[in-house]
């Protein structure tokens, strides 16, 4: 069973909209959990699993080290691949309807269609829990989300027929694990499956601007990301 986080807005009566947080590799953390807290105050009960729960409990897979040291940060992500590439589209499936069941299922949220929010590799866990679960998944956004076209069978690109959402991904343009000709093959998969989407590309971004523990954090992409959430979510949501 996943450990999660739970954080509601101060004084906002219920039942409100639900949002599905879902991390970066680097896992369930203080940062993490401020991101959601943020989130919550625009009115949304958070649920934010700890999705790497094979491997441990989110305290025990907190970094130890300072990320915003570029070398300490090397180290960490090359141990922390391993816990990603453990959790296949088939395990993320089920657990990803789980997360939804439970999220709706409280008495605090408004039982109708939820928001996702993903980063890194939870961009594409966002876009596959709107693959698995179109009839309660509205709205998703995705960040600094890698290999979203590959030739693989299991290309994130490849879930676009199966959701209804409607998808917000801000790209960085620093960032090596999506390149320029896979951001244009994403946009152009997006409009050939007729998804309502918004799509562009930060200047001087690099894979990861939004998490201010590391060091690769990029105040200003950062917020426009929560400035274009929140609009997405309110125009979808409410």
């Amino acid at each position: 069973m996943a450990d999660a986080y739970v954080t509601t807005p101060d004084d906002v009566p219920g039942p409100m909209p639900g949002v599905l947080f879902i991390v970066d590799a680097i896992g369930l953390r203080p940062q993490t959990k401020a991101m959601a807290d943020r989130i919550a105050s625009w009115g949304y009960v958070v649920l934010a699993p700890n999705v790497f729960y094979r491997d441990g409990t989110a305290p025990t897979l907190e970094p130890v080290g300072d990320l915003t040291e570029p070398e300490n940060r090397a180290t960490f992500m090359s141990e922390a691949m391993s816990r990603v590439k453990a959790l296949t589209n088939d395990l993320a499936e089920r657990d990803l309807s789980v997360y939804i069941d439970t999220l709706r299922g409280r008495d605090d949220v408004r039982h109708s269609d939820i928001g996702v929010t993903g980063y890194c590799m939870g961009g594409r866990l966002a876009l596959l829990a709107a693959a698995t679960r179109p009839d309660a998944v509205g709205a998703i956004g995705m960040f600094h989300t890698g290999g979203l076209v590959t030739d693989n069978p299991d290309s994130p690109h490849r879930l676009l027929p199966r959701i209804r959402a409607d998808v917000l991904a801000i790209h960085a343009d620093q960032d090596r694990s999506l390149p320029p000709e896979a951001v244009a093959e994403f946009e152009h998969a997006l409009t050939s499956c007729g998804v309502s989407h918004s799509a562009w590309v930060h200047e001087g971004a690099h894979h990861g601007f939004t998490m201010a523990d590391t060091a690769v954090y990029h105040p200003a992409a950062s917020e426009e990301h929560f400035e274009r959430l929140d609009e997405l979510f309110t125009r979808t949501l409410r």
